[in-house]
């Protein structure tokens, strides 16, 4: 059986970042996520964690200036150093924290670098953040990003993010290199959530969801989540599946009101049915 856990990064967002894990707490969630934790020192996140009863299941890679609007560096030629640099960084929050996989954004190409160029890059970078991770016993995900939100993301497709995963696995022997599925932008770019969910189950180590369109909570648009997560139980799906959605009220409180989606789903935060 799946397990939700809580993005902090975009849930609860009306409340201090150390203020919401016991704001997700109070909600059920006992996992939890988020996209950039280093704003914050790790024995300080460890201790909410501990003092909360919960677990941190997933927390990307840094990822370039993010307030600039940059959205990885994976595949930037000229910052192969800043990116080796963050994994380092990571897999010291990982191991404070008891994450067990980071996730890696490929980014967007810099102007005048090619397309060929871009993915040199980022085949390397991967190959050896990688093998820098499995010394560590840690997963390392590659998230495809949709292509209509972020405009020139470099890997924006699950099946061109397989292709590249199934490459690499082979290529170079690394098994802790994994998908993770965001259903949102599947949906955007590709679609055939269940058949593909299915075909590369073995290769996803962590789902996201949310609906579309808006980014907002499931069954606020046009993905059948109901049928989606019995789907889930039925492949065999037993990771966490992400809260990274973007509440529709985005007043005080707004994450807390609208977690009715999981009651309509016959769900608990915990994943279990009700």
């Amino acid at each position: 059986m799946f397990a939700f856990s809580a993005n902090l990064s975009t849930l609860f967002t009306d409340l201090p970042f150390p203020e919401r894990f016991a704001a997700a707490k109070a909600c059920g969630f006992d996992a939890v996520e988020c996209q950039f934790p280093y704003a914050h020192p790790a024995d300080e996140l460890a201790a909410l964690l501990q003092a909360h009863g919960q677990r941190m299941v997933l927390h990307n890679l840094p990822a370039g200036d993010w307030a600039a609007g940059e959205r990885g560096i994976a595949c930037h030629p000229e910052r192969v150093g800043e990116f080796l640099a963050g994994v380092e960084q990571a897999i010291g929050y990982a191991k404070a924290l008891g994450v067990p996989r980071l996730n890696c954004l490929a980014g967007i190409p810099p102007e005048g670098v090619d397309a060929r160029e871009a993915m040199v890059t980022l085949r390397a970078n991967l190959r050896t953040a990688a093998r820098m991770l499995a010394g560590h016993g840690l997963q390392l995900l590659v998230e495809p990003i949709n292509s209509v939100d972020i405009p020139g993301f470099f890997v924006d497709r699950p099946s061109q993010a397989i292709a590249l995963i199934g490459e690499l696995r082979e290529q170079h022997r690394l098994d802790n290199l994994f998908l993770q599925y965001d259903v949102y932008h599947a949906q955007r770019m590709e679609g055939e959530l269940a058949a593909n969910l299915q075909r590369w189950l073995p290769l996803i180590a962590h789902i996201q969801i949310a609906d579309n369109p808006g980014r907002a909570e499931p069954g606020t648009g046009e993905i059948c989540y109901a049928f989606l997560f019995h789907w889930l139980e039925r492949i065999g799906y037993q990771g966490h599946v992400g809260c990274e959605y973007f509440p529709a009220d985005k007043g005080p409180g707004g994450t807390q009101a609208g977690l009715g989606w999981l009651a309509a789903h016959r769900r608990q935060a915990s994943g279990a049915p009700l």
